[in-house]
C-alpha cells in the first residue's frame, strides 16, 4: 500500500468496525478513513481503543451528517454532533475532518453560505487544532451539499480558512480544474479518489479506478504538480462496488492507485 493512499469506511458501506478491521489486518490495509457512525455503533471509547489498537494512520474521519441550513432550530443539535467529532477525531489521531455543507432548501446559494456561516461560527472558534476538510459534493446530491464544485469550496473554504476535500469524483470534467489545484494547493486537506462511467445517471455510482472514464492519472499528476502532499483517500460506494464485493473492491483499488502514484514519483 502506496504511504500516501488510504481506504475510506465508505468503501465497506455496511459492515461494522469489527469487520473492517479484520478485513484491514488480513489485506494489510495501514491508513483508513475511518467512520463516525461506525465508531458510535461500536461504543465509542471501545472503538477507538480498537483503532488505535491495531496501529492504523487515520488520514480523516467522516460521517457527520450535513447541516439544515434553512431550519436554524436544528443547527444546535448538528454543532454538538460536531464537537462530538472533534473529540473523536482527537482520539484516534485522525489528520482532519470531512464536512459537507448541507442542503440549502429553497435559500439561494449566498443565503446558504451565509447561514453556513452562522451555523459554523461557534465551532470554528475552538476546534481544539483538528483541521476541518469541507467537500464539494456531486450536483445530484443537493440532499447532502449546495457546493458542487470545487472552485466553489474553495471560494467557501478561504472565506471560513479551513481546508478542502477534493472529490474527484465531482469535479473531474470542470473547466480550469488544473488552475485551481495550482493557485490553492494549500488549501488542500485530502483528495478523494474513484472512477464513474460516463452516461450513469443514478447515485451513489462509484467505480474503482481505473473502471471507469475519469482522466485520473492525468489529474493526479496536476495534483502532485502543484504541489499537493497529501493523502489520496479511496471512497468507494455504489453496485458495482456491492457486486464485486468490499474486500476484492478494496484491494484492487489500493492495487491501482499505488501503482498509479508511483508511477507518477509520489
Amino acid at each position: 500500500m502506496h504511504p500516501r493512499v488510504s481506504l475510506s469506511a465508505i468503501s465497506s458501506f455496511s459492515w461494522s468496525l469489527d469487520q473492517d478491521l479484520t478485513f484491514y489486518e488480513s489485506a494489510g490495509i495501514t491508513n483508513i478513513g475511518a467512520s463516525l457512525a461506525k465508531l458510535d455503533k461500536a461504543g465509542f471509547a471501545s472503538g477507538a481503543q480498537k483503532i488505535s489498537n491495531a496501529g492504523l494512520r487515520v488520514t480523516n474521519l467522516i460521517g457527520i451528517g450535513p447541516f439544515r441550513l434553512d431550519d436554524p432550530g436544528q443547527w444546535p443539535a448538528q454543532q454538538e454532533r460536531i464537537k462530538h467529532a472533534l473529540e473523536a477525531a482527537h482520539t484516534v489521531n485522525a489528520e482532519c475532518l470531512v464536512l459537507t455543507t448541507g442542503p440549502a432548501g429553497a435559500m439561494s446559494w449566498n443565503d446558504a453560505a451565509n447561514a453556513l456561516a452562522s451555523a459554523l461560527q461557534p465551532i470554528l472558534a475552538d476546534t481544539g487544532g483538528i483541521k476541518f476538510a469541507l467537500e464539494h459534493t456531486n450536483s445530484l446530491r443537493v440532499d447532502v451539499g449546495f457546493v458542487h464544485s470545487l472552485a466553489d469550496v474553495i471560494d467557501l473554504a478561504t472565506r471560513f480558512d479551513i481546508g478542502v476535500c477534493m472529490e474527484i469524483n465531482a469535479c473531474w470534467a470542470e473547466r480550469d480544474l488544473a488552475k485551481n489545484v495550482n493557485d490553492h494547493v494549500d488549501r488542500l486537506q485530502l483528495v478523494q479518489v474513484s472512477d464513474f462511467s460516463v452516461g450513469t445517471l443514478s447515485t451513489p455510482n462509484r467505480l474503482v479506478p481505473g473502471d471507469g472514464d475519469i482522466p485520473l492519472e492525468r489529474i493526479l499528476r496536476e495534483v502532485l504538480a502543484a504541489g499537493y502532499s497529501g493523502c489520496f483517500d479511496l471512497e468507494l460506494i455504489g453496485p458495482h462496488i456491492d457486486e464485486e464485493g468490499y474486500a476484492a473492491s478494496g484491494v484492487r483499488a489500493v492495487a491501482v492507485l499505488s501503482e498509479m502514484l508511483d508511477r507518477l514519483g509520489a
